[in-house]
């Protein structure tokens, strides 16, 4: 690994306010040079094949034959003050409901039993400009969109030989034709979560009518498993139903497709649970490899110090395994140490007259 990637990887670890070249040069008390940081993170660009070359090694140590799982999804890193760019722009957050400035970053993790390694990467280009009739405003938008990107990471993920059983996605990525390429192109296994208002065929000679039933409108039970034909895609799939209470106490239902039709309704969700761990690498990532802390204004820079927090956050996954610490855990025992530090330098000011 480079020299300074990975110092300043460790660096992104380490530090719990705004990520910079001059904070990361004080902290080394000028014995690299904050000019030298940020040629570094305007030099060459890395990206998802330098993270593969990263954390192939690592890989190949823990891989497994069965139990495998390729999770794929995609997360808003906010940039609300950061000037508009090609990949810093305007993305709609399914979590919040509106549009939010920010990296719209599409990441794939492949995990067994409890370790997880992220393993490509995608920021989305917003590389198109285009004219909005209603607004007559201009606008931006990919010229390869999410879905596209989705089906090339998981191929290079199958050239690259990456051991796995299913592929996991939520209710987003859960598109015909990412259900066909998965099946017939692939060969493989996948679960995905579909929106209720898909339209569902309840036998097979009810497809060949043309008669598709909204899967809202459908009386199913907790649990319950049933082959069915989702409109367009030209394989049966198995539907699984699990009812669920959310925190305000409300009701809530989720419906998984997948096209492994001999599990159990119980080991499909099973399996479909391991997809949160992609949810624990966002807040990870964010929180604690500084995925958000960096002021950095050029979309080079910007792109490089993504690739260092993805890096930071594989460190930290090396360190649970040696540690059983979780990230968090590793986290706040740095932020501990740093306080006392802090605390005794304070007394030793107190006590010296001031001096420093």
């Amino acid at each position: 690994m480079d020299k300074l990637l990975d110092i300043y990887s460790d660096y992104l670890i380490a530090q719990n306010q705004h990520a910079t070249a001059v904070g990361l040069s004080d902290l080394l008390e000028g014995r690299i040079s904050h000019d030298k940081i940020t040629r570094f993170l305007n030099g060459k660009e890395l990206n998802s094949k330098d993270l593969w070359e990263y954390i192939r090694p690592e890989l190949r140590k823990i891989e497994q034959d069965k139990g495998g799982a390729l999770i794929l999804d995609d997360t808003i890193e906010e940039k609300a003050y950061t000037d508009e760019n090609e990949i810093i722009c305007w993305h709609y957050s399914h979590s919040k409901g509106k549009c939010v400035k920010g990296v719209n970053l599409l990441s794939c993790l492949v995990r067994y039993g409890d370790i997880a390694f992220p393993i490509a990467y995608e920021p989305i280009h917003k590389d198109v400009f285009f004219s909005d009739i209603a607004t007559r405003k201009e606008k931006r938008k990919s010229s390869i969109n999410k879905n596209q990107m989705f089906r090339s990471i998981i191929a290079q993920a199958i050239t690259n030989q990456v051991k796995f059983e299913y592929i996991l996605a939520d209710v987003w990525f859960g598109a015909k034709k990412n259900m066909e390429f998965i099946h017939h192109d692939l060969e493989k296994k996948f679960i995905f979560g579909i929106k209720a208002n898909r339209l569902i065929a309840l036998s097979e000679e009810d497809k060949k009518k043309g008669q598709y039933q909204n899967l809202n409108t459908l009386s199913l039970k907790d649990g319950e498993k049933r082959i069915v034909w989702v409109k367009d895609v030209s394989f049966p799939v198995a539907l699984i139903t699990k009812i669920f209470k959310n925190e305000d106490g409300s009701t809530g239902t989720l419906y998984l497709v997948t096209n492994d039709l001999e599990s159990s309704a119980d080991r499909i969700y099973e399996v479909y649970q391991k997809r949160w761990r992609i949810e624990e690498y966002h807040k990870s990532v964010k929180q604690n490899a500084s995925l958000e802390k960096s002021p950095t204004k050029v979309v080079r820079s910007q792109k490089n110090h993504i690739f260092a927090s993805i890096i930071a956050y594989c460190k930290l996954e090396f360190l649970k395994i040696k540690t059983s610490l979780s990230h968090f855990g590793m986290k706040y025992m740095l932020l501990m140490k740093a306080n006392r530090a802090a605390f005794l330098e304070l007394e030793r000011w107190r006590f010296n007259d001031g001096k420093f």
